[in-house]
């Protein structure tokens, strides 16, 4: 799936949206460890959701001192994004990886645009910022685990 999040022109409706995402991210997450064999990348996982976790509440925090709606659950997207954990299921972990990859590439992208926009408040830089930074590191840790798989 390509995110068009952070492609809005009002800086509040992608911070609304990017809050979505990690929203779904988080149900993906959950789909994943449920559905994984190796306690290891299990392990893994949940400190990433974590992030997940850490990333809605700090981006709902700064809509609600801005007066911005924040959104109160996943997306309907969200249905891509744990579908492909679930049919991936049928073909082991590293399947499951592969499509956490997938929905970490779309994060990253919709971090990187936020980052970048023109209309970006000013004390939204440093929460991006940290937040761009983990998703990397998420997809980061993915692409290692699946080259060593090979």
């Amino acid at each position: 799936m390509v995110t068009a999040v952070g492609i809005q022109s009002k800086f509040e409706d992608a911070l609304y949206e990017l809050c979505e995402l990690d929203y779904d991210a988080i149900e993906a997450y959950e789909a994943a460890i449920n559905r994984l064999d190796r306690e290891d990348y299990k392990a893994q996982l949940r400190d990433f959701k974590k992030d997940h976790e850490r990333h809605v509440d700090k981006i709902s925090e700064l809509l609600g001192k801005h007066m911005a709606k924040s959104p109160s659950g996943a997306s309907a997207k969200a249905l891509l994004t744990q579908g492909k954990v679930v049919l991936a299921e049928m073909m082991g972990d590293n399947s499951i990886l592969k499509a956490m990859l997938s929905n970490e590439m779309d994060t990253n992208t919709a971090y990187e645009r936020l980052n970048a926009h023109a209309e970006k408040w000013k004390d939204a830089e440093e929460l991006l910022a940290q937040g761009l930074q983990d998703e990397r590191k998420h997809k980061a840790w993915l692409e290692m685990i699946l080259k060593a798989n090979k």
